[in-house]
C-alpha cells in the first residue's frame, strides 16, 4: 500500500504537457512515406494540409486562452485524416494504418472524422473536436466557412435524399454552436485572412 501510494503521488506529478512529450507523433516524413503507399492524390494531400494548418491555428488561439491542446497531434492528425482517401471506408482503414504503426491517438481522431457523434463542452474541446472543426470549414485546399462548406457536402448527397439532408443540417448547427463558443473565449472569429492556405 505504501509502494501505492508513492506510486500515486510519482505520477500525479506528470502534467499534461509532460505526458504529451513523452508521446511520441507521427512525423512528416511518415506522413508522406503514407501519401506514397496508399496513392493519395495531391488534391487531397492539399486538403489535408488546409485541415491541419486550421486546426492548428484553431488551437494556438485557445491555447492563448488557457486551454493546453497538442499541436503536433492536431497537425499530424490532420495531415492524415484522409490519407486512404480513395478506398472506400477511408475512415476505417486510416485508422487501421495508423494503429499499425503505433499511433493510437492519431488514430482515434482519423476513425471519428466523418461521422463525428458529438462535440465535447466547450471546457474539455479536445484535438478530436478541433481536427472535425477544421475539416468542417474547409472545403479543398482552402478555409471557405462552414455555410459554404456544408452547401458543398449538400449538393453531394445522392439523389438529394431529404433524410440525410436533414442530418447534416442538424450537425451543421451543432459545428456552429461549437465555433460562436470558441469566438466568444477567443474574442473573434477566425476570419479567412488568418487561413492564406494556398495549394
Amino acid at each position: 500500500i505504501k509502494g501505492l501510494k508513492i506510486a500515486t503521488v510519482f505520477l500525479g506529478r506528470f502534467t499534461k504537457e509532460k505526458v504529451r512529450f513523452m508521446t511520441k507523433r507521427i512525423s512528416q516524413s511518415e506522413i508522406q512515406d503514407l501519401y506514397v503507399k496508399w496513392h493519395t492524390p495531391d488534391k487531397v494531400k492539399a486538403h489535408c494540409k488546409a485541415v491541419s494548418d486550421v486546426g492548428v491555428k484553431m488551437a494556438e488561439e485557445l491555447n492563448k486562452h488557457g486551454y493546453s491542446l497538442d499541436l503536433d497531434l492536431i497537425r499530424g492528425s490532420g495531415l492524415c485524416h484522409d490519407v486512404a482517401r480513395i478506398y472506400e471506408g477511408h475512415d476505417r482503414i486510416g485508422f487501421d494504418i495508423l494503429t499499425e504503426l503505433g499511433y493510437e491517438d492519431e488514430a482515434n481522431i482519423v476513425k471519428v472524422h466523418m461521422k463525428y457523434p458529438k462535440y465535447n463542452d466547450i471546457e474539455n474541446l479536445d484535438e478530436c473536436d478541433i481536427i472535425c472543426l477544421a475539416d468542417r470549414v474547409v472545403k479543398e485546399n482552402k478555409y471557405v466557412g462552414l455555410d459554404e462548406r456544408i452547401e458543398y457536402i449538400i449538393n453531394k448527397v445522392p439523389d438529394g435524399n431529404p433524410e440525410i439532408i436533414e442530418r447534416i443540417l442538424l450537425k451543421k448547427q451543432e459545428t456552429k454552436d461549437v465555433l460562436d463558443k470558441i469566438a466568444q473565449i477567443i474574442g473573434k472569429y477566425l476570419p479567412e485572412s488568418m487561413f492564406d492556405i494556398i495549394d
